[in-house]
């Protein structure tokens, strides 16, 4: 196929799952579901359902079964809707953002439920000259800070944890410790962390004090410190053939700046959908991808059902304006890196597929939306990103890349 798209506007919903993948039992995620699970305990909690007009049009009714959304019909809707499932070890932001520009990740990352090893952590305090360390086990990020915040303040040691997830995580206070020194020490735990093949390092800055009246709170100048991808992915090669590529939120740090030429950091969901809609107006040509933290860091691992349902909607509104600034030859691609189900026992991610919508107004319209299916893997999303940006793959990069283009079921 010949290239057919100028601009690609790609927006991953951080943790919004649709249904367990057949091998969830081996992760212990029987059952999760995050957007049919979430819409059912929406209406029982709010006694309404979820409102979302603009996704029903691109099919997310067909995906699962979402409380208050019915399924299209033949020749509704427009777009085109369908469901991932990862061939990747794990069920983590690294290992499904790797998979959908064509790594999937077969090594897995290392996880470290019982702390991290003592050597490393004495390596890492004498590297940056630390007066010690906090914590050394998994915890839910906000709750450790209520744990152990007054303590950091009044040593100055940070606090140190990890999840489910192969994280790394450091959380400091933004004035007391410096947000600077916070991210310094990252970047020296980084190698220490190559070494034990952990997927990510993250700065998790806070603020507040207790004592004065002021509830620890978590900011959004966190950082996250990614392994690099160990070859090239579909973001290489639309940068080896010239065209421009854009990060929006945390997907630089994500792939350690391989492959995204410029990166704008937002404050949330409505700052990002803010910044694609403002890209819609001056961005020329190229790539525009974009990930929306707010549904995974504020409500998927907090198990907050009414923030995510409500945070749903807030994006269904923005997609309405976002469809309406599209231009002909313009592509939108909405997915997710993984589930993150806020009913779910825990506060981890949940193994599961990912929603896939895509529209251009440059489809046939009087077909209604397409089924695209179920899709082997993540990876059949940035195939068909770089179709459709350069036309038909070549060379050895895309040629060592995992990916099944859907482009001509789209655009015919």
């Amino acid at each position: 196929m010949k290239k057919s798209v100028s601009r690609v506007f790609w927006i991953v919903l951080d943790g919004v799952g649709a249904g367990e993948l057949p091998d969830a039992d081996r992760y212990g995620d029987q059952g999760s579901n995050t957007l049919g699970n979430l819409s059912n305990q929406f209406q029982k909690k709010t006694g309404r359902t979820l409102q979302l007009p603009n996704l029903a049009q691109m099919g997310i009714g067909n995906l699962t079964s979402v409380l208050g959304t019915q399924p299209l019909k033949p020749g509704q809707g427009f777009g085109a809707f369908g469901r991932a499932a990862e061939l990747s070890e794990g069920k983590d932001t690294t290992s499904g953002h790797w998979e959908m520009v064509g790594l999937p990740v077969s090594d897995p990352f290392q996880v470290f439920p019982k702390g991290f090893p003592q050597d490393a952590i004495n390596r890492w305090v004498k590297e940056n000259q630390l007066p010690g360390i906090l914590g050394n086990k998994t915890a839910s990020g906000t709750e450790i800070i209520v744990e152990l915040g007054d303590e950091h303040l009044r040593t100055g040691k940070p606090i140190l944890y990890t999840s489910a997830d192969s994280v790394w995580q450091v959380a400091a206070h933004e004035e007391s410790f410096g947000l600077q020194r916070l991210y310094k020490i990252c970047e020296s735990a980084r190698q220490i962390c190559d070494e034990l093949k952990i997927g990510r390092v993250i700065a998790r800055p806070f603020v507040g004090n207790p004592k004065q009246g002021q509830p620890f709170q978590r900011t959004y100048n966190r950082k996250d410190y990614s392994q690099k991808p160990p070859r090239e992915t579909y973001l290489d090669v639309l940068c080896a053939a010239g065209i421009e590529t854009l990060g929006v939120g945390k997907i630089s740090n994500i792939f350690a700046a391989a492959g995204i030429q410029s990166n704008i950091d937002t404050h949330g969901n409505a700052d990002g959908i803010a910044v694609v809609l403002e890209q819609l107006d001056q961005f020329q040509a190229g790539l525009v991808y974009c990930n929306l933290i707010d549904f995974d860091m504020l409500y998927g691992h907090r198990r907050d059902v009414v923030g995510f349902g409500s945070a749903l909607e807030q994006f269904d509104q923005g997609l309405a304006q976002i469809v309406q600034k599209l231009k002909s030859n313009d592509l939108l691609v909405i997915s997710a890196d993984h589930g993150n189900d806020p009913t779910y026992p825990g506060t981890d991610h949940t193994r599961e597929y990912t929603p896939i919508l895509a529209y251009s107004p440059g489809q046939k319209k009087s077909h209604g939306a397409v089924d695209l299916g179920i899709r082997e893997s993540f990876s059949d999303i940035g195939a068909t990103v770089t179709e459709a940006l350069i036309g038909t793959l070549s060379g050895t990069a895309s040629k060592s890349l995992d990916g099944k283009s859907f482009l001509a079921e789209l655009i015919q």
